[in-house]
């Protein structure tokens, strides 16, 4: 197709103010050419993670979204409590773009990569998703098979490099096997059905019965409901079965991370045939790669003397790897997104639509099994 430049792509801002307002509107960007090495991507789906949600929102409560402007160029609004405004002082008064990934057709391409134009792509920017367009780098971007959709590849990056990486990692550092809380999530699903492709041991730990019926009808072996009485006696149970000394964790705050450690330890101690002053000398490690509670994180516990707590990001994860692992584990993605990696979505909507109140409430509840994707393309 032939482009007209500047191309104008509307696209989705949030800003927090210095007095404690978050706002949030559409607007018009002049879209650049693109560099020889580089691809004009119409953006035609691009789901709504939770990390694109504190992006959107901030510490502002999505309940409080009120709407603004006009049907055509909609805005909203909310006021933020003044006692949650100092961890946002470094976004003060900037325009920030939302979006982490999509998926969509290039329409538009450089010298070095005109053969892509026509052919749907998967793709990650820093510069935001929830547009109409975007300029990326081809060599970033997952070129997916002839007839794959972009709906289908909308949620290709994040999720299925996240669970790879966290299997990748298991293996690199000597576990066998795993722990995941949180674990009916989309991430979490996935997981499951990976380790079980793969044979790997797999502790899923959840927060309602009803989030343990999901995963056994995925046909998990070890679902826990940590709000039950005897969760921890479980937990013990299900690591002495699988060996796990490796876990993820998405909660971030409270108590689960020691919870898991403290488990572990038990576990391993059960085991063993002798007295041994400082624990089990087997390295037992919790990661922390969410933030679904952000109070404190309370860690303690007897863990022995071999245990450790971190952070873990999936982009810095891929960025220590060598350039074939990660070809490697994109390919794996990319030819799993009907099976292992496949996504599922609640509602489809437009740019607009992030903007109304009633659709803000409806996709800021990240309820198990809801996912919203966004079509920045749709008109509306």
């Amino acid at each position: 197709m032939s482009l007209t430049y500047p191309l104008v792509s509307l696209e989705l801002r949030s800003k927090i103010t210095s007095d404690a307002t978050l706002e949030l509107w559409l607007e018009e960007v002049a879209v650049p050419p693109p560099a020889d090495d580089e691809i004009v991507v119409r953006i035609d789906a691009a789901p709504l993670n939770p990390s694109d949600m504190l992006v959107l929102f901030g510490p502002a409560d999505p309940a409080q979204i009120e709407a603004g402007g006009t049907p055509e160029r909609p805005t909203a609004s909310a006021r933020i409590a003044p006692g949650r405004m100092p961890g946002v002082s470094a976004r003060l008064d900037q325009a920030l773009p939302v979006g982490s990934e999509g998926a969509g057709v290039v329409v538009d391409a450089g010298q070095g990569v005109r053969a892509l134009i026509g052919r749907t792509v998967a793709m990650r920017s820093m510069q935001g998703t929830y547009a109409q367009y975007r300029v990326v780098k081809a060599a970033d971007c997952l070129l997916l098979a002839e007839g794959v959709a972009p709906q289908q590849a909308a949620s290709a990056f994040i999720n299925p490099l996240t669970v790879l990486g966290m299997v990748e990692t298991m293996r690199r550092e000597g576990h066998t096997a795993l722990v995941h809380t949180a674990a009916a999530s989309s991430v979490g699903q996935m997981l499951n059905r990976l380790c079980i492709k793969e044979g790997i041991p797999l502790v899923n730990i959840v927060r309602s019965p009803a989030q343990v019926a999901i995963l056994q009808e995925l046909g998990a072996s070890y679902v826990l409901d940590s709000s039950s009485a005897t969760f921890e006696l479980e937990l013990v149970a299900a690591l002495t079965a699988t060996g796990a000394t490796l876990a993820f964790d998405a909660i971030g705050g409270g108590t689960m991370a020691g919870t898991i450690l403290r488990a572990m330890e038990t576990a391993l101690s059960a085991k063993a045939s002798a007295f041994a002053r400082y624990g089990s000398s087997v390295h037992k490690q919790v990661y922390i790669y969410g933030v679904l509670n952000p109070g404190p994180r309370i860690v303690e516990g007897n863990f022995g003397a071999a245990w450790g707590v971190g952070g873990w990001l999936m982009t810095w994860f891929y960025n220590k790897l060598d350039p074939a692992t990660v070809q490697r584990l994109r390919a794996q993605a990319t030819s799993e997104l009907d099976t292992t990696f496949a996504s599922h979505y609640t509602a489809h909507i437009s740019l607009a639509d992030m903007l109304k109140p009633d659709i803000v409430a409806a996709y800021s509840r990240r309820a198990t099994g809801e996912k919203f994707l966004v079509c920045p393309a749709q008109a509306g």
